[in-house]
């Protein structure tokens, strides 16, 4: 009995000193989070909100503006989830000025915006060059300059004229290549004289992959298992649009070089959808998978442009599909960009579908993200039942805050440490969180805990310059329409008042240095909250 009691003892000391120990490690999860301050990043770090042109602007055909692929796809008939367009968006178009001086008194040290392609040149090569909007866009760099706020141009991020799509086939035709390049040097001679950062074509490997593959972007052209589309074939035209995407990259980059550069010592990147990839289980045939799952992701853009070809793992796969650069445009590929813009949303698990079998497709896919993808990866957010992070508002895009460390990484190893910026990363709020978008503690904590860990990834070398959180304001999400909310600063759907979420005012104490929040708020309102859905 003696001996029984004895072992209780020990045994209920044991129980309490792991509680013990697992408290202390909760406490300091959230204390490492709490505590992420702009101090623990190095001097001159960039830190700004980004936003891009038809998300936002709105002023739909208004002064000179053309009609564009997103002006004509938002008006077929189930193509945005909630029927909407972006006509008006968040009516950018006319209250800048306003978003400007929101933008300064959060204290952003940058601010990364598109140029409308439909806006500027309505008629690409065959018509004017928009004066008009070349001013709309002056007003908004110069006034980003007086207020001490770096701007960072994105040339392209998804929006042209829809008159390519009818008269050429748009980026399906190597015509395209030279009507980017075109649009590109109107930007340089516009605006190169003060615009130091430009990043020539937002996600080629995202929009290629849902324009062409699955039709979920402009001009809406898939094949079976992906759809059922009027035309297009899934397997061939996503791999064609990058290759003409990223030869445009590479003309324009050179022309940049040769002939704007050395006006402001710019630099010029291009940014990849970054998923982090890890392996559904601990065979060897998922953590090659998960390899590949990230060759086919982001190195699918990013060894033409820092080693002039394709991934090997594409070459392996895809055969005679993938198509193929002559020496001369290698050369032109080959370190093409300054640095690498990073859009890291979340991470998902992997699982070899070469030596197994993978029967998801997007008509019997779960909840969990699941789809099959090329290079024979069956990607999913769900191992066992359990999400690999807490899901958001987008259904493959969950909380996963060591995945930011783990990309930059990858891509540090395998790019050599090239210069690197996050340039997208944020939380889209569930629908459940709607009502009380003002208290978007979710959101808080979501960026304090991806800034720790990408404050670890530089501690530990990687030469990460910037990071910009997506999004400003809540806008159209493209095929998602106002569903899905990103921002920091809520949009009031019937005046468009921008109204500041406790996102807001967190970002500005965090850039800003200031102790005013009180991450006790945080906790008592999590409380609340979860005393509310319960």
């Amino acid at each position: 009995m003696k001996n029984m009691k004895l072992k209780c003892t020990i045994f209920s000391r044991c129980l309490i000193l792991l509680l013990l120990w697992a408290i202390s490690e909760v406490k300091c999860s959230i204390q490492e989070q709490s505590d992420i301050k702009r101090t623990d990043f190095p001097n001159g770090f960039l830190f700004g909100a980004a936003t891009s042109a038809y998300q936002i602007e709105g002023a739909f055909l208004e002064d000179g503006k053309g009609l564009s692929n997103w002006d004509a796809y938002c008006r077929i008939t189930g193509s945005i989830a909630d029927g909407r367009n972006g006509d008006v968006a968040d009516d950018h178009y006319h209250r800048y000025m306003e978003d400007i001086e929101i933008m300064h008194s959060l204290g952003l040290t940058a601010y990364r915006l598109s140029i409308s392609w439909s806006r500027i040149l309505p008629r690409g090569r065959l018509g004017e060059v928009n004066q008009v909007a070349v001013m709309f866009y002056n007003k908004i760099i110069d006034n980003l300059l007086l207020r001490g706020i770096e701007p960072f141009v994105t040339i392209y991020h998804f929006e042209h004229p829809q008159e390519f799509e009818e008269r050429f086939g748009g980026w399906l035709s190597p015509l395209m290549q030279d009507e980017y390049v075109h649009f590109a040097k109107t930007c340089f001679e516009n605006f190169g004289d003060r615009v130091k950062y430009w990043i020539t074509i937002n996600e080629p490997n995202l929009f290629s992959e849902l324009a062409y593959e699955r039709a979920s972007y402009p001009p809406a052209r898939c094949s079976p298992p992906f759809g059922n589309c009027a035309s297009g074939n899934s397997d061939v035209e996503p791999l064609i649009s990058a290759h003409n995407m990223l030869l445009g990259h590479a003309k324009a980059a050179k022309l940049y070089r040769e002939q704007f550069k050395s006006k402001v010592d710019g630099l010029l990147g291009i940014t990849v959808s970054a998923f982090m990839y890890v392996p559904l289980t601990d065979s060897e045939d998922d953590k090659e998978a998960a390899e590949r799952a990230l060759a086919f992701n982001s190195a699918w853009t990013l060894d033409p442009v820092v080693f002039g070809d394709y991934p090997p793992e594409m070459k392996r796969y895809h055969g005679s599909e993938l198509p193929t650069f002559s020496s001369e445009e290698r050369d032109l590929l080959r370190d093409s960009i300054d640095f690498i813009g990073i859009n890291h949303y979340g991470s998902l698990y992997a699982k070899d579908c070469i030596h197994s079998s993978c029967i998801c497709n997007d008509s019997s896919c779960t909840p969990g993200g699941d789809r099959a993808i090329r290079g024979f990866v069956y990607q999913t957010g769900v191992r066992n039942g359990v999400f690999i992070g807490d899901p958001t508002g987008m259904v493959r895009f969950f909380v996963v805050p060591r995945g930011m460390e783990e990309m930059v990484h990858y891509i540090k190893e395998r790019y050599h440490n090239k210069p690197m910026l996050v340039t997208e990363n944020g939380y889209s709020s569930p629908p459940s969180e709607y009502d009380d978008y003002r208290h978007d503690v979710k959101r808080i904590r979501f960026h304090q805990s991806y800034l720790a860990y990408l404050a670890q990834a530089i501690r530990k070398g990687a030469d990460v310059r910037g990071y910009f959180i997506w999004s400003l304001m809540d806008n159209f999400e493209w095929s998602s329409g106002f569903r899905t909310k990103f921002g920091i600063y809520h949009i009031d759907s019937l005046t468009l008042n921008r109204i500041p979420k406790l996102s807001a005012r967190w970002y500005r104490d965090f850039l800003t240095n200031s102790s005013h929040f009180d991450a006790d708020l945080l906790n008592t309102i999590s409380y609340r909250n979860k005393v509310k859905s319960e």
